[in-house]
């Protein structure tokens, strides 16, 4: 079993986060599923050289992680991102008594060659965040 590729995150600075639909037009060479510090994450290079990274920003008392990928990765190399739709669906924890929330995150990339779609679960007591971080990495200002 190898060992998953680490992909660094840009931290807790937001100057980078971008909107998941500015994938679209781009060609990509490479999308990397991985770990960072705060657990799941992928990491996607375009012909141009740009980087970006999808993660959760841990802060103390949720969990969130990549539940599933359907499709495959490597339909999203080579071929023009077409379209890249983020929806998400939350709510309280049926039966929780404790006000314990959850979060269905999805996100669906298609290009000619294929569609995949990205799960992502969180669930919190209900304070922290459950979201997804997207951002475009930008060499030396998150070191």
């Amino acid at each position: 079993m190898s060992e998953a590729k680490w992909i660094e995150t840009p931290g807790w600075i937001d100057d980078h986060d971008v909107e998941f639909s500015d994938l679209v037009g781009n060609t990509l060479v490479s999308v990397e599923q991985g770990s960072a510090r705060d657990g799941d994450a992928l990491e996607f290079t375009t012909t141009g050289g740009d980087r970006y990274v999808m993660w959760h920003r841990q802060s103390c008392c949720e969990d969130v992680n990549l539940n599933e990928i359907v499709g495959e990765l490597g339909d999203l190399v080579g071929a023009r991102i077409e379209s890249a739709e983020e929806t998400s669906n939350s709510g309280d924890v049926v039966g929780d008594e404790f006000g314990s929330t959850e979060t269905w995150t999805f996100y669906t990339i298609r290009t000619i060659k294929g569609t995949v779609m990205l799960r992502w679960y969180g669930s919190s007591n209900g304070y922290y965040s459950e979201s997804v971080s997207f951002a475009k990495m930008v060499e030396g200002s998150y070191k």
